[in-house]
């Protein structure tokens, strides 16, 4: 512990480092405030309807990515939802569309591009999604909370137009965190979001747990350690890979060791066993809104029954095809993700090669296969923490507290502290510090 301090106290030494931590958190404060900021026209001591739709189920999930702005009919309502949908849609159009394969190709400047392109995405999104938000309001809180009357249309297009103003807002604030700050700012804005919800949702559960003959303080502290475990199992999803062996045919010495030409030290393809990361999850979410929604449209009894199926969260048809869902775009969104095919070209062309594997087909097909078998048992684990909330709500745990037990919310903020973590660390052994997973005094420079 002393050694982690030490190493943190020398983060403050680094002035450019000290400086993007600043401006990290000045932003997200920032962002943070907004999320209290009421529409306007809307009296915010009458939203008791919303905030009740969004306790628990599905909008929980909705308000939770917001950071609590969904149910405070917030100006950053829609939060950063609307961004990460349109990366999503333009990631998978890239499949198919070759401009945008091309573009993909084209380095910096068609990274530019596709920014571009995902922007004025963004903002469609957001035009589509703000009117829809606008009626929820409609159903769910008095018509006395409209200030400037229920059914007027001044209100509805300068609520659209602050929702939309507010997503683009949010979004320009994690691009801003990214090029100055440290981490990935739109991952960080939903980061801090699910973060917001985690003080309320334990103190809901500790006082669960010490009304009356119901667990009391040992219960409280066995959930704990459960939740640090869970904690600890993501890190392990998050950071395990497999390492394939590489070698190179040309090789030089430089200095006192011996250095790869054309691949550096690394001798080995790091292959992770989650490649997706988050993504099947928030996937698969997307999904399981559509057979509630569908079933809502008729009257009949067996549409009711699948539309209550679906919109419990909790429940056991729920999490099962959800678990199924997510099993089928992990090896989806991995096959798109991992180009096997690029990974063998550059290998061969760089003069390396896996021993016993020839280079060229046999190699794209060695690895296609690897990442095949890591990617089972990381798409059975991540189905498992994905339904885990549902698991222990089962046995008594509050809905709101067991969100953090799993979920994209678990695996969101355990990969973006690790991505962040790890930004710092290269500072800190960039400037000769020891970094903050590891241990020892300061280094100095190697002359």
């Amino acid at each position: 512990m002393k050694n982690f301090i030490e190493s943190f106290r020398n983060v403050w030494k680094i002035e450019e480092l000290k400086n993007r931590i600043l401006w990290t958190l000045g932003l997200l404060v920032i962002y943070r405030f907004g999320a209290h900021v009421t529409l306007p026209g809307i009296d915010a001591t009458q939203l008791a309807g919303l905030e009740g739709q969004t306790k628990d189920g599905i909008g929980s999930i909705l308000d939770m990515f917001t950071g609590g702005s969904f149910s405070k009919a917030s100006v950053f309502a829609l939060g950063i939802m609307p961004y990460i949908s349109a990366s999503i849609v333009v990631q998978l159009m890239g499949i198919a569309i070759p401009y945008l394969q091309k573009l993909q190709k084209d380095g910096e400047s068609g990274r530019k591009k596709i920014n571009q392109i995902t922007r004025w995405l963004t903002i469609g999104i957001t035009l589509l999604q703000g009117p829809g938000y606008i009626y929820n309001l409609y159903r769910t809180i008095p018509n006395s909370a409209f200030l400037l009357g229920f059914d007027s249309f001044s209100f509805l297009f300068s609520s659209v137009l602050i929702l939309t103003t507010g997503t683009i807002f949010a979004m320009w604030l994690g691009e801003k965190i990214t090029d100055k700050g440290i981490g990935n700012g739109i991952s960080l804005l939903i980061m801090v979001g699910i973060l917001a919800r985690l003080p309320e949702a334990f103190l809901q559960e500790v006082t669960s747990r010490m009304e009356g003959a119901n667990g009391g303080l040992m219960l409280i502290a066995i959930e704990i350690i459960v939740w640090m475990l869970v904690i600890i199992a993501c890190v392990l999803l998050v950071m395990a890979i497999r390492k394939i062996p590489v070698q190179y045919a040309r090789r030089t010495n430089a200095g006192d060791f011996e250095q790869d030409m054309l691949g550096g030290n690394r001798q080995w393809i790091p292959l992770k066993l989650n490649s997706a990361g988050v993504m099947p999850i928030i996937f698969a979410q997307a999904i399981m809104f559509i057979p509630a929604a569908l079933a809502g449209l008729s009257q009949s009894e067996t549409s009711q029954s699948i539309a209550g199926a679906f919109s419990n969260m909790f429940g056991f048809w729920y999490n099962l095809v959800f678990a199924l869902l997510i099993l089928i775009f992990t090896f989806f969104y991995t096959a798109i993700t991992v180009p096997t095919n690029k990974m063998a070209d550059d290998l061969k062309r760089s003069g390396g090669f896996i021993p016993g594997i020839k280079p060229g087909v046999e190699t794209s097909d060695f690895l296609d296969k690897i990442m095949s078998l890591i990617t089972f048992p990381g798409a059975l684990f991540l189905a498992l923490i994905a339904v885990f909330p549902a698991l222990v709500v089962s046995i008594g745990v509050q809905q709101s507290w067991a969100m953090f037990y799993g979920g994209t919310s678990l695996i969101i903020m355990v990969g973006v502290a690790i991505d962040t973590i790890q930004q710092i660390n290269t500072y800190l052994l960039n400037k000769h510090y020891d970094g903050l997973m590891k241990s020892g005094k300061n280094r100095k420079a190697v002359a």
